[in-house]
């Protein structure tokens, strides 16, 4: 009995007309390198096209709200309308505050996304800080959106930034493990304010124990 191999993308036969009467298909490790590639960025293209598609049409996903920087890695299921404009607001505001840190400017595109005591906070600890940058990315795991009372709201997250490494502005590392470089479960408040959903406050509950 003779076995013949179909061709196809992923076993990526080539046919010779000389050495192979037959037609049988032969094993190219070259071509069917050249199929997976292909295949790869084919999927990595409809992933993207997926994201975009869905954020076009007002579907909030993890991906959707991820930046190079700030990996979302999951949000909960099936938030209704209010938890996810809660939910949004605060990756945007999670998302600025951060890139304050990383590049020790601009705190002041913050301010809309805050109340004026928490802003306040903000600004003395980014005062105190000094200038530098930080290094790294942020991953954050979405627990849960829920409304405590009229305009108000809290997000639970577990955030790990155990990838990131604080400098001065001379270049040395100035990264605290105890406060840096962990995995911090954190509970922040959203209060309805002005039209838009702000910041209010933030506790962390516990260290190195939750998981993203």
């Amino acid at each position: 009995m003779a076995l013949l191999l179909a061709c196809s993308p992923l076993t990526a036969c080539s046919r010779g007309s000389d050495d192979n009467p037959l037609g049988i298909g032969t094993f190219d490790p070259e071509a069917m390198a050249s199929a997976e590639a292909s295949e790869s960025a084919a999927a990595a293209a409809a992933s993207a096209s997926a994201a975009a598609s869905a954020e076009a049409a007002g579907i909030v996903t993890a991906e959707s709200l991820s930046t190079d920087r700030y990996i979302v890695i999951s949000i909960p299921e099936d938030l209704d309308e209010q938890q996810t404009e809660v939910l949004k607001a605060f990756i945007n505001y999670d998302q600025v505050t951060w890139n304050i840190w990383f590049t020790r400017t601009g705190a002041e595109n913050a301010e809309p996304l805050m109340t004026a005591e928490a802003y306040r906070r903000l600004k003395n600890g980014f005062e105190e800080l000094g200038d530098g940058h930080t290094d790294g990315t942020v991953r954050v795991s979405v627990k849960a959106v829920t409304a405590v009372a009229y305009a108000r709201a809290q997000i639970a997250i577990c955030g790990d930034q155990s990838d990131l490494v604080s400098y001065d502005a001379n270049g040395n590392d100035i990264s605290n493990p105890e406060t840096l470089q962990g995995r911090y479960e954190t509970v922040i408040t959203m209060v309805y304010e002005d039209g838009a959903w702000k910041e209010s406050d933030e506790k962390t509950l516990t260290v190195n124990e939750c998981v993203v």
